[in-house]
């Protein structure tokens, strides 16, 4: 039986973009078909997130998270392109935006919040450097935690950028961050300890696309029913989502040459740059007053645009930086 589940977790793994893309479909069609349970779902979506990112730092060593926070060149990367030149990004493609304001917020929140979940994922199937990644995960979240209302004062000023509340980023940090993190290290000790802890430790991982799948049906059902009244602004955002991934592998790619970084580093900066916070700042915009209730579709939407250009980028980002032309520094 236990081989069963192995192999069905291996199976998974390999086709997990498919289960992926099937997950959202799933959650669209549940979400239309049963809007009832929306609410529910929404109260669904952090536990569920959570359990993802626990399993996805059980992954590496703590002493590797640990080391791997010395790496001063790839951090400094990961900081430049996240809240040096998304935010330029967005600047430009900004007047192009509706002008209904919860489209518009939305579409902030989204965008200038890099992901700290399943860009690890996506990054490692291109070769990209996962230790990297989730080394600078608490780094990326503290950085948007402190930096998003002041970004959204100047996009959107005094008024609105007030109205979001920096609770459900707090609430984030400690479901998301902190108790994943407490969690899967004391796992990895009782692993280093335990038989029963290493086959904990080993049942645990496989569950990862499991968890993955789950969480994007998760969300997608949750936020399928609020689309209907908005549908025509929220699809005209997709352009600028699209657009957005295009713009920023090249730009990653760019900030990577100029910091030296070896191949899977460099893969590794372009899907954080490109990655977005779409799971994550979902609740800040479900806390917003009722005039903004397109601002949590519009976040969504983001992902499910998010979802189909990672298929891309899989195939297109090893190209784009090849390892035999990486450079000599690491």
């Amino acid at each position: 039986m236990a081989q069963e589940r192995v192999g069905l977790a291996e199976r998974m793994e390999v086709h997990q973009v498919a289960v992926y893309v099937g997950a959202m479909v799933t959650g669209a069609l549940v979400g239309w078909a049963a809007p009832g349970i929306a609410p529910g779902l929404e109260h669904a979506v952090n536990p569920v997130l959570g359990a993802l990112l626990f399993v996805t730092f059980l992954q590496v060593p703590a002493a590797e998270l640990l080391r791997s926070l010395r790496d001063g060149r790839f951090l400094a990367a990961v900081l430049v392109v996240n809240f040096l030149v998304v935010p330029l990004v967005v600047a430009a493609m900004f007047v192009l935006l509706p002008a209904d304001q919860a489209v518009r917020i939305g579409v902030l929140l989204v965008l200038l919040c890099p992901c700290i979940d399943y860009v690890i994922v996506f990054s490692g199937l291109a070769g990209g450097s996962g230790r990297r990644l989730l080394a600078a995960t608490p780094l990326l979240l503290v950085a948007q935690m402190m930096l998003l209302p002041g970004f959204l004062y100047l996009f959107m000023g005094a008024e609105l950028a007030e109205i979001v509340e920096a609770g459900p980023f707090v609430e984030a940090f400690l479901v998301l961050i902190v108790i994943p993190l407490t969690l899967a290290w004391t796992v990895q000790a009782w692993a280093a300890r335990r038989p029963a802890g290493r086959r904990t430790a080993q049942a645990a991982g496989t569950t990862m696309v499991p968890l993955m799948a789950a969480t994007l049906l998760t969300v997608v059902a949750s936020q399928v029913p609020k689309t209907g009244g908005s549908l025509g602004d929220v699809a005209a955002v997709v352009p600028f989502y699209a657009a957005f991934l295009v713009i920023m592998a090249f730009a990653g790619l760019a900030v990577a040459r100029l910091l030296r970084l070896a191949a899977p580093a460099a893969r590794a900066v372009i899907f954080t740059g490109a990655t977005r916070n779409s799971l994550v700042v979902l609740p800040l915009a479900l806390a917003l007053p009722d005039r903004f209730a397109a601002a949590g579709a519009v976040v969504v939407t983001q992902t499910l645009v998010e979802v189909v250009g990672m298929v891309v980028y899989v195939r297109v980002v090893p190209r784009l930086v090849p390892a035999r032309r990486s450079p000599r520094t690491a």
